[in-house]
């Protein structure tokens, strides 16, 4: 992800209605394997910003878009208005079983596992390279789904999606083994080998990059995918797998379910042919991912998970720069992210001066309309999350911390969920909102006095995520950010992450690490053969 904005965005004028296509109902065969689908699912035409979008709204099973076993569909809402946008079909336990089923006979078949790996990367290439020529349509679909800024989608989570899709073609052909001549009498080496079926489970905060994040390095190393979407928004999956599609993957290589989580999520963790599960969401969900894998298969798992990430001003650091990178820390998806820097801890030599400056900052945010050029801040994903939100800062109200700036919904016209930006003082250790994960527009500002003080209270906390220093010291950078439980550390900036470099936490924030070379980890298995040159044989 890059903190780059491309451009300005279109209208701020939206109206979005929804049209279902005719499609033929029937049932299908590949009768070059047992796999039969379901109906065939119609699509929706939305006008989203002024402008026709064609969605597919069915489960993605054997590179076809088919209806739900059951018949039953789920409510997409725009988080802008509150109202619904589209109806998607819902997967269920059965329709999981049928994904999986036709992702296992794909990855057996061979053709996909075993093939060149310069074809893999040729075709995660094409896809970015569609992903790349529908940058509007497919950002313009991101923000009607999510709430998320057309500024922000577009110079973030679209970019990033292509990023990580090139860097992951580039890597296909070079998931190498190692060779041992140390062994005296015999010749070894190791294999890099798939896994097999590949079970994935996506958040709503950052749907297709997270779609991407999955699949890619997945993909690169020839296995095959069953992810789900997100319930709240599951649009740009889709329209993803239509991409999939024109960009000639295999049918059954990506296999998506729109669903729940306590339905297809269910099965899917629970699956017994699923070999690898990597999940992105709430601790607690991941944890009853892990009791899944080890009641069910033992599937090896990836966990990324919840944030209560510090963030340090020392007394020597660029104030407007640390301003700046600060609030950038909260905004980025308006809190929605699990890295946000939520705790703020400022030296006091520099409280005062910064606290100014960052309610300042923080009252410049402009809280609208996604696609409005001048908005910074969208609506929250969703009326759960929004309530969620809003009992936080109630929270924080009762239990004696100070609402500097915010602490309020805002009322719109049209409806939606937006709050205020909300900066909380005089905030102690043991608050709710010093201690859980809010996911929303709020921030703790503290005071400290030390460095062995600060680097306490920033990792007294259950999770690791991240963590940030502002300093012009960079012996104390480097001592800090060493001392500092967090997974990803940044100095003077915040909420910076790239694909090619690895993700993850410390501690309740996750198992493993997504992007960059370690990714590829999750997705193969090493094979160790041995070749005898002159062994003997042992005797009893």
């Amino acid at each position: 992800m890059l903190r780059t904005y491309l451009g300005r965005a279109a209208s701020a004028t939206r109206h979005q209605t929804t049209s279902f296509a005719q499609s033929t109902i029937k049932i299908r065969r590949d009768f070059s394997s047992s796999r039969v689908l379901a109906a065939v699912a119609p699509r929706a035409d939305l006008n989203i910003n002024g402008k026709k979008c064609s969605i597919p709204t069915g489960l993605f099973i054997n590179g076809e878009f088919v209806a739900s076993q059951s018949g039953s569909t789920m409510p997409v809402e725009d988080p802008s208005t509150g109202k619904e946008l589209v109806r998607v079909q819902e997967g269920r336990s059965e329709d999981v079983d049928l994904a999986v089923k036709v992702a296992r006979e794909t990855f057996e078949e061979g053709s996909w596992s075993f093939s060149d790996p310069a074809h893999r990367g040729q075709l995660l290439n094409r896809l970015a390279n569609i992903l790349e020529a529908n940058l509007e349509e497919i950002t313009s679909i991101e923000c009607a789904d999510t709430g998320k800024t057309f500024r922000q989608a577009s110079a973030l989570d679209v970019p990033g999606s292509i990023g990580t899709l090139r860097y992951y073609g580039g890597w296909a052909d070079k998931v190498l083994g190692l060779t041992s001549f140390n062994i005296p009498g015999a010749f070894a080496y190791t294999r890099r080998e798939p896994v097999g079926v590949c079970g994935q489970i996506i958040p709503w905060n950052f749907p297709l990059l997270m779609f991407i994040w999955k699949i890619a390095p997945a993909l690169a190393t020839g296995n095959t995918v069953v992810i789900k979407s997100a319930e709240a928004t599951p649009l740009s999956a889709l329209k993803a797998c239509e991409y999939i599609q024109q960009a000639g993957f295999p049918k059954g290589v990506v296999n998506l379910i729109s669903g729940y989580g306590k339905t297809a999520g269910n099965a899917i963790a629970n699956h017994m042919d699923v070999d690898k599960l990597a999940f992105t969401g709430s601790t607690t969900t991941g944890r009853a991912i892990l009791k899944a894998s080890s009641e069910s298969n033992l599937k090896k798992v990836t966990l990324e998970l919840g944030g209560k990430s510090p963030n340090i001003i020392f007394p020597d650091a660029d104030l407007e720069k640390a301003v700046e990178w600060s609030a950038w820390g909260i905004n980025m998806n308006f809190g929605q992210t699990c890295h946000a820097g939520t705790r703020i801890y400022v030296h006091e030599d520099v409280y005062d001066k910064f606290l100014e400056a960052y309610t300042k900052r923080m009252k410049s945010i402009q809280v609208g309309d996604p696609f409005d050029s001048t908005t910074d801040q969208g609506p929250q994903n969703s009326k759960m999350q929004y309530d969620k939100i809003l009992g936080y800062i109630e929270s924080g109200k009762q239990e004696g911390a100070t609402v500097s700036l915010g602490g309020s919904a805002i009322e719109k016209p049209g409806g939606g969920y937006y709050i205020e930006p909300t900066i909380f003082t005089d905030c102690k250790p043991e608050m709710k909102i010093m201690r859980e994960e809010i996911f929303g527009p709020v921030v703790a500002i503290s005071k400290f006095s030390d460095e062995a003080e600060v680097i306490k209270h920033a990792n007294d906390t259950h999770y690791g995520l991240a963590a940030a220093v502002h300093t012009k010291d960079y012996e104390r950078a480097v001592r800090v950010t060493n001392a500092l439980k967090a997974g990803t550390t940044w100095v003077n900036m915040y909420n910076f992450v790239h694909w090619s470099i690895p993700f993850g936490g410390y501690k309740e924030s996750g198992l493993g690490r997504e992007c960059g070379e370690a990714a590829l980890e999750n997705y193969t298995e090493t094979k160790a053969v041995y070749l005898n040159m002159g062994i003997p044989a042992p005797r009893g």
